[in-house]
């Protein structure tokens, strides 16, 4: 692969794939050393990517970036149980998830941006297997197909998922919205 060809991979996917690694981590420091590192792995496969007629850099980047993420997760809870500690919210990108359009007044404003929140954090408070599909689903507009190759999973098991997301999505958000 030459430079060129990595310099447009890289122009061509990194709003959404930075827009990912972001909602997947929660925090900005998180977001950009995933990121980072997400390249960093691609960058060592990416000819054989290339090389296939099928292939779809998009989805290839978000499967490394999930998998990067799971193991950056499980060593993380590895060491919590070996010596934990205290954790602290770092802030999140509530910019990104405050994309209300058009607003007619103040009210509206406030509002939408409220009902915006309350969507962001019954998605975050989901398991992990259901948050990613969602994300991968809702965020990055990839097929039931495309969501099986990145996380190598059965279609099947991604159709699941995702029925078992919106259905606690609807309950939280139902409860939340009407009360």
């Amino acid at each position: 692969m030459t430079v060129f060809e990595l310099e447009e991979c890289i122009r061509e996917h990194q709003t959404a794939l930075y827009s990912f690694c972001l909602h997947l981590s929660g925090a900005r420091e998180q977001a950009d050393e995933l990121y980072q590192d997400t390249f960093l792995v691609a960058m060592e496969r990416i000819e054989q990517l290339y090389n296939n007629e099928n292939a779809n850099p998009k989805s290839y980047l978000l499967s490394v970036a999930v998998r990067l993420w799971k193991n950056r997760r499980r060593k993380a809870a590895w060491r919590n149980r070996i010596a934990p500690e205290q954790s602290f919210d770092a802030p999140g990108g509530d910019a990104l998830w405050a994309q209300a359009g058009a607003v007619d007044s103040t009210e509206t404003k406030v509002l939408r941006e409220e009902q915006l929140r309350q969507v962001r954090d019954a998605v975050s408070a989901l398991p992990e297997k259901y948050r990613v599909v969602v994300l991968l689903f809702y965020m990055e507009e990839l097929s039931v197909e495309e969501l099986a190759r990145v996380l190598h999973i059965p279609a099947g098991t991604v159709k699941s998922r995702l029925y078992q997301a919106r259905k606690l999505l609807k309950n939280r958000l139902e409860v939340l919205l009407y009360e």
